[in-house]
């Protein structure tokens, strides 16, 4: 039975399947990657590359309808968020589009001794795989494939196995955008047969943006055949409420962190840990807030919680929160799940030693947490195994300052969620990853630094 299927998560609708791609077809994408390697890096400039990256944005724009219905299709995605993800995908090709000549120009190198002169010049690293998720079908390989292609690397992209549509729109926009055969492939591969390629010498390196379990089988298989690899795992992040003179607008954005794209984002919020002095409030007002948004046909234009992305989505989630529960921690608001909605769900007493304490709740359900002072509120934050992303709101502006240098994470918001750009780097530290995305530090994870020392 094929491993890649578009399933309707708001109706249970299986509405196509598509088979694996054979071990022969496999062997041919790999010789495709690395024959169009030579003809992308060699024979074009990174102005005739980022005048490609341009023509897939400006397709992403001419489609965004088309493409955001199909990810609504495949994965539940609200449609207005679906769109939303659209147009950030477009905003990322223009970005490198426009920034590619400079990043990747030629860096001098102040020499000591003055004789002759020395640069460092980027090109490209070689064929590449990516292994992306389901819940950003688009963003996570726009960040991954435009810069990378600017900079004259190939790819092969394996996408999630129920966003395979999304996967074929993808490869259309390339194809379309001039690029030469081979240099962008989208594969239905298996498990076995990535780890193969990963391990074919042809290949160069490979990015994943997934869960810790298959983060660590891909860094395990790289780090045997002596591959670079940059992974994108999960995260817990901290909403760190200090101070704040509008309770409500701290709550909007609490809620709004917790249930983009129902609840199914790495960097979303998680856990609330609110100072004593707001605590009761914040908590009253949140779990009302979170208790009114009720989960709903994610076509409708209104809807802020779709389903979750699958039936096994729903089921993880329900025996997570079930246990979490039978541990000691109290439903403060949520419900009955109906099939694959789920609904908005806050947890508080939720002890160090409750197995949800340490856990990623990949759903709309949020864990509050009472803290006495700022120093305690950031050993709370750092207390867990992910890093990637976190947020801080104070009306202090030197506190705000302290609290993100103390935090453990990738990234830092300051009074502030949603507040991710294409120029803004992406990615974190500990059990969440390595490596970054996007920004100008997103194109130099798969370089060749070539150093060029000229005597006289």
């Amino acid at each position: 039975m094929s491993s890649y299927a578009v399933v309707n998560p708001a109706t249970g609708e299986t509405v196509k399947q598509y088979d694996r791609i054979s071990d022969s077809d496999l062997e041919a994408a790999l010789a495709g990657a690395s024959e169009a390697f030579g003809n992308l890096s060699h024979t074009t400039t990174v102005a005739e590359r980022a005048a490609m990256i341009q023509k897939v944005a400006d397709a992403h724009t001419e489609r965004r309808q088309e493409l955001a219905d199909i990810i609504v299709r495949e994965m539940g995605k609200p449609v207005e968020q679906a769109l939303g993800e659209v147009d950030f995908c477009a905003d990322i090709y223009g970005y490198y589009a426009d920034k590619a000549e400079e990043f990747l120009a030629d860096e001098p190198i102040d020499l000591r001794d003055g004789d002759g002169y020395g640069l460092i010049r980027r090109s490209g690293f070689g064929p590449l795989i990516g292994i992306m998720p389901w819940n950003f079908p688009y963003y996570q390989v726009a960040r991954f494939a435009g810069p990378n292609l600017c900079l004259g690397n190939t790819i092969l992209l394996k996408p999630a196995g129920q966003c395979p549509e999304s996967g074929l729109a993808i490869q259309s926009m390339f194809d379309g955008a001039g690029f030469p055969e081979g240099a962008y492939q989208t594969i239905f591969a298996s498990n076995d047969q990535i780890a193969d390629a990963i391990a074919d010498p042809r290949v160069r390196g490979v990015s994943l943006t997934g869960s810790e379990r298959a983060g660590a089988a891909v860094a395990e298989v790289a780090g045997r055949n002596l591959k670079k690899v940059v992974l994108e795992l999960g995260g817990s992040d901290p909403f760190i409420l200090l101070g704040t003179g509008d309770i409500d607008a701290a709550v909007e954005a609490a809620v709004g962190g917790r249930l983009d794209n129902s609840g199914q984002s790495c960097n979303a919020a998680k856990r609330f840990i609110v100072h004593e002095d707001l605590y009761d409030d914040f908590v009253g007002k949140f779990t009302e807030a979170m208790g009114a948004v009720e989960a709903s046909d994610p076509t409708s234009s209104d809807t802020e919680l779709g389903p979750l992305s699958s039936s096994d989505a729903a089921e993880r989630l329900q025996e997570q929160l079930d246990k979490a529960v039978e541990q000691g921690a109290t439903v403060l608001a949520g419900g009955e799940r109906d099939g694959n909605f789920f609904p908005s769900t806050v947890l508080g007493d939720v002890a160090p030693d409750n197995d949800a304490y340490g856990e990623e709740f990949f759903g709309p359900v949020a864990m509050v947490f009472k803290a006495g002072s700022e120093e305690e509120a950031i050993r709370i934050g750092n207390d867990t195994g992910f890093g990637l992303g976190s947020y801080v709101f104070t009306d202090d502006e030197d506190q705000a300052m302290r609290v993100a240098n103390g935090l453990d994470t990738g990234m830092v918001y300051v009074n502030g969620v949603g507040a991710d750009a294409a120029e803004l780097p992406f990615g974190g530290v500990k059990r969440s990853g390595f490596g970054r995305e996007l920004g100008r530090y997103g194109i130099e994870e798969f370089v060749n630094k070539k150093l060029i020392r000229v005597l006289r």
